[in-house]
């Protein structure tokens, strides 16, 4: 009975730490036989197996599922109007419902507020099969998913989490509003400025290159409550679109991502209570540096979208173009070209994924992120850019697609932080372990 007992809580134990329902099965499966040894085993006999650590891209069921989920909705509602949403620069109001309808727009928020309570992995391989298609779609769901959801589901309030987290699972698109003229790559120099006014905050400044701005309906608006305290006087407030003196301005005309929103925001004397105060006054550039280095790992997962995307565009037409009576795959040079590209997308993808799993253990993954936004972020511009010279002539138009993943790949070096303060991060950390 002794045996029997420690070989089922083995069993739990190594339950726990299954990372797929197959991996799961092997546990029970192997306790079984475990146990009916156990009558006839002396305990000194007994080892049991330590857990084999699962690969890096191994789901769980849910995973798998949320990811299926998003593949269809980018084949079947997102695909047919990918190219004239880009024509036009404005996303499909259809489209953002779909998303709101399937789910996938509040993946890690909690069921009680109705989200799907899912992993911060599941968010990000739904970012990914959307990139796929279009990455303008698959970087809204980013922003609204890894940036606003989480903020508000970490730090906020439980008032304003009852008052918003419903919403942004259900039918309101977040937008964060950090940068400004002069706050860029150096954030914290914002100007953006909250006056107390009584129990209310006057907010009143301008936020440049936000994305989501045009569709949203709350803003995350990080302003500073105590200039003179620098960068420990910024505040994060939640401001509702309809706040008197907030105005979204004119869409930004971009080389790329061009249906996702970018828009200047700006806020003449915005009147909200001391009750909109996302977390604690003075903290928001800390909650500004946790949530982009996850939101880092989010942009990673659309980079990676974007490089699956452009190979499965591709080589389709390397198998069924001929030259010289030959398919373009069997020539020698296309096939190496081919092979390089698939393996530095797979180990661009292992620093998503892992930085992902980062995050769901309370891991450090400052310098993880770093790295897979910078790897997948190169590795999604060489990709499309050899996508379009294997496909020769018909790259360089827009029937493949391949064109426009070309324009939107550019954005990875420079959105939620450059290629440069990705390099400046790591090179930091890994001195830091040296000195």
């Amino acid at each position: 009975q002794v045996l029997v007992s420690r070989a089922t809580s083995c069993m739990f134990k190594l339950l726990q730490r299954a990372t797929s329902a197959r991996a799961a099965r092997r546990v029970v499966s192997g306790a079984a036989r475990l146990r009916a040894q156990c009558y006839s085993t002396s305990l000194a006999d007994v080892e049991l197996a330590a857990p084999q650590p699962a690969p890096l891209c191994a789901l769980l069921e849910e995973e798998q599922a949320m990811a299926e989920a998003a593949s269809r909705f980018a084949r079947e509602r997102v695909g047919p109007v990918v190219q004239s949403m880009d024509e036009a620069g404005k996303m499909e109001a259809d489209v953002i419902d779909g998303l709101f309808e399937h789910g996938l727009m509040g993946i890690e928020i909690a069921e009680e507020h109705g989200g799907c309570g899912a992993t911060f992995t599941a968010a990000c391989l739904v970012v990914e099969e959307l990139a796929k298609v279009d990455p303008a779609v698959s970087v809204m769901v980013d922003i609204h998913n890894t940036i606003i959801n989480n903020c508000v589901s970490r730090w906020a309030s439980p008032e304003l989490q009852r008052e918003w987290l419903p919403r942004l699972a259900s039918d309101t698109l977040g937008s964060f509003c950090l940068s400004e003229a002069g706050s860029g790559s150096d954030a914290f120099a914002l100007r953006c400025a909250a006056r107390r006014d009584g129990d209310d905050y006057l907010l009143s400044g301008e936020k440049l290159w936000i994305s989501n701005s045009a569709e949203a309906g709350v803003f995350l608006v990080m302003a500073n409550a105590a200039p003179e305290k620098g960068h420990r006087g910024i505040t994060c407030f939640v401001v509702p679109r309809e706040a008197a003196g907030l105005r979204v301005g004119p869409k930004e005309d971009k080389l790329g991502i061009r249906a996702s929103s970018t828009c200047p925001v700006l806020l003449d004397d915005v009147r909200v209570p001391a009750s909109a105060v996302l977390g604690e006054v003075g903290a928001g550039y800390r909650y500004a540096i946790e949530i982009l280095n996850e939101g880092r790992v989010g942009i990673g997962a659309q980079m990676v979208g974007l490089a699956q995307g452009a190979l499965d565009r591709t080589l389709p037409y390397l198998h069924e173009r001929r030259q010289f009576g030959t398919p373009l795959i069997e020539f020698q040079a296309v096939a190496h070209e081919v092979a390089d590209l698939t393996a530095e997308l797979h180990a661009a993808r292992l620093l998503v994924y892992d930085a992902a799993r980062r995050q769901e253990t309370g891991t450090p993954l400052v310098k993880e992120a770093a790295m897979a936004k910078l790897i997948a972020s190169r590795v999604a511009e060489k990709t499309a850019s050899k996508c379009i010279e294997l496909l020769g002539g018909v790259g360089f138009t827009k029937e493949y697609g391949v064109e426009k993943l070309y324009r939107d790949a550019k954005i990875g070096a420079i959105y939620e932080g450059t290629s440069n303060i990705q390099l400046n991060t790591i090179a930091k950390l890994v001195s830091a372990q040296y000195k």
